[in-house]
């Protein structure tokens, strides 16, 4: 099962509890599979209650439609500072911040870009990568996260004062 299919099979349990489901991404393997997914709070953060509640809930729901072959793990998760960005409605949300983006077929020769969310038109995201514009359709888009903000630049060393010898 695609994890388009199983984010709109989990999402309107998600929401019955008041939460939003932001995406499911399904890793297959051999003996154990994952199904990770991804929620959100609108108006505070997610809790650690808010994670079980929802797998206890998930979890009945995927033993009933048993829609992931095999054996699998199921992870419940926030979206953390470098949240996952799966559908338009999530690039328009975080216009001027950063993404990372991988493609599915190149681009420019490119399958992965980085830089500033410029705008978003139904389904093409504009990013800056080097100075440059450039258009990607949503459907072309493998995986994107954003790019937490940090406080410092990497690789920046804060220098202390040393104490003086009396």
């Amino acid at each position: 099962m695609r994890n388009e299919e199983l984010t709109e099979l989990l999402t309107p349990v998600v929401a019955d509890m008041g939460l939003e489901c932001l995406g499911v991404e399904y890793s297959p393997s051999h003996g154990n599979g994952l199904v990770r997914v991804y929620i959100d709070a609108a108006d505070r953060a997610v809790t650690v209650d808010d994670c079980e509640a929802v797998s206890r809930q998930v979890s009945a729901l995927l033993d009933v439609h048993d829609p992931v072959d095999g054996r699998y793990t199921l992870e419940v998760s926030s979206p953390g500072v470098d949240r996952p960005l799966y559908t338009p409605a999530h690039f328009a949300r975080f216009v001027g911040g950063a993404a990372k983006i991988e493609l599915n077929l190149p681009l420019d020769g490119r399958r992965r870009f980085q830089g500033p969310i410029l705008a978003v038109d139904g389904g093409t995201i504009a990013l800056e990568q080097d100075g440059v514009r450039i258009d990607i359709a949503h459907g072309n888009i493998h995986k994107a996260r954003l790019v937490p903000e940090l406080a410092e630049k990497p690789g920046k060393v804060h220098k202390g004062k040393k104490a003086k010898k009396t």
